[in-house]
């Protein structure tokens, strides 16, 4: 994902999000369709590899 200049407005949480979507194929239909346009499963695959890195990082 590029950087552009309103990565300055997200969070640490946020940016993490869009990475992961990115790097499984769903950054383009995030830009589309925003967050809401992904089913529930995307969603929770999503989800589940935020919290996996954030445990990650803490140990």
């Amino acid at each position: 994902m590029s950087k552009g200049k309103n990565d300055f407005l997200l969070s640490e949480d946020d940016r993490m999000k869009y990475e992961i979507a990115q790097e499984i194929g769903l950054g383009d239909k995030v830009a589309e369709l925003g967050w809401k346009g992904l089913t529930s499963r995307e969603s929770g695959k999503i989800g589940g590899l935020v919290a996996a890195k954030k445990r990650k990082q803490k140990k």
